[in-house]
């Protein structure tokens, strides 16, 4: 049985979900996957460990988390020697026009120049508005994004973008370079 990890930043918790589903995937291909939220890592935690290393980050405010950043940046050998993967979330996925998705592929791509790090698959994959957890500010100025974006202002209840078939479909090719 093959060892994956799955490793995520999560801000608002639609990317620990999508890492979870991911998880769920792999398990069901066989698979032994190994969910670590980044933020707060085990100690000792090391890539080459594993048969294969998925990593998710979300985008916030133009850039993926920090601390992903750094596990990238601090495991970049062993991220680019073995198979490897990366997610990126960001409501910019959700546009229906490609052409206003582009900037979301773009920070993805900025990520992976910034860090050197050049995995085997990727995917930029939409998020979520979750309005019912945001506080007084964030639930106003995000209100105001979905708004010039034409987008969900109901602040009464949350709004879900990920596409799931595209999430399994990542995991299934990633599964499949580990045969």
């Amino acid at each position: 049985m093959t060892r994956v990890l799955v490793a995520f930043g999560s801000s608002e918790g639609q990317t620990a979900t999508i890492a979870e589903r991911v998880g769920d995937i792999l398990e069901s291909e066989g698979h032994e996957p190994v969910l670590v939220h980044l933020k707060h890592p085990p100690e000792g935690l090391d890539v080459a460990a594993y048969d294969g290393v998925i990593v998710g980050a979300s985008i916030h405010a133009g850039s993926h988390q920090g601390y992903v950043t750094e596990f990238v940046r601090e495991n970049l050998e062993g991220l680019n020697r073995q198979p490897s993967a990366f997610f990126s979330v960001s409501l910019t996925a959700a546009h229906a026009d490609p052409a206003e998705r582009e900037p979301a592929r773009e920070l993805l791509e900025g990520f992976l120049e910034e860090t050197g790090w050049e995995p085997d698959a990727t995917l930029t994959v939409a998020g979520a508005i979750k309005y019912s957890e945001y506080g007084l500010v964030k639930r106003f100025v995000m209100r105001r994004i979905a708004r010039k974006a034409s987008g969900d202002t109901d602040t009464s209840r949350d709004y879900e973008y990920t596409d799931w078939d595209e999430v399994e479909a990542f995991a299934l090719e990633f599964s499949s370079q580990l045969r």
